[in-house]
Order: C-alpha cells, then structure tokens, then sequence
C-alpha cells in the first residue's frame, strides 16, 4: 500500500473520459485493471483510464467499483462525487442484496 497521503484521483478528465491518477503500486494496478481500467505508457509515465463511450452509467459503476475496491485495501482514494453509485449497484452485475439461503437445502458442515 502506498503511503502517499494524497493517494488515488478518479475523475472526470476534459474530454469526458474516467481517469485514474496518483501513486500505483502492483495491488492498486491490479485493482484498477480488475474494474476495467486500462493502462497505457506515456512520456511522462502511464495513463489509467476506462475505455471511451461505455455510456455514463457504465462508467460510473466501474469508477465506485475501482474505488470501493481500492478503499477496502486501506488505499486513500478520492472519487469525483459525479462518478459515484449507490452502494449496492457499485459492482459490476450486482442486482442486489443476497438471497436468504435456501431451507429446503442442508447446511455445509464444517470439519
């Protein structure tokens, strides 16, 4: 983890497209990659950003997904506010809380 105290940006740069900025060490990176943030060298370093013209709302989801993420590993992350989803819906395919458990089915057991 790094311990850059301004930590990890993701916003919505000029051109409209969802950008990552800051301090990336192998785990942000993976993280990052895993909400379908893609990488590309620069001359002056790297550009992390989502691919272009998703939509909106897919953006946004992949960008709270980044940062629930990123937040969960203890990373220090700021996330514009307009790129921000409800809690529930920040994973990719998520519909929802978890079903009950099925009752009609027996419980694992543990060893």
């Amino acid at each position: 983890m790094t311990a850059d105290a301004e930590g990890i940006r993701i916003t919505r740069g000029p051109g409209d497209q969802v950008e990552a900025t800051g301090p990336f060490d192998p785990l942000a990176a993976s993280l990052l990659r895993r909400a379908g943030f893609l990488t590309f060298p620069t001359l002056s370093g790297q550009w992390v950003r989502l691919p272009f013209d998703m939509g909106g709302e897919w953006e946004n989801e992949h960008a709270s997904w980044a940062a629930d993420m990123l937040t969960a590993a203890r990373y220090p992350i700021t996330l514009d506010p307009t790129l921000r989803t409800s809690p529930q819906s920040a994973a990719p395919g998520n519909t929802g809380p978890p079903s009950p458990p099925d009752p009609t089915v027996p419980a694992a057991r543990h060893r």
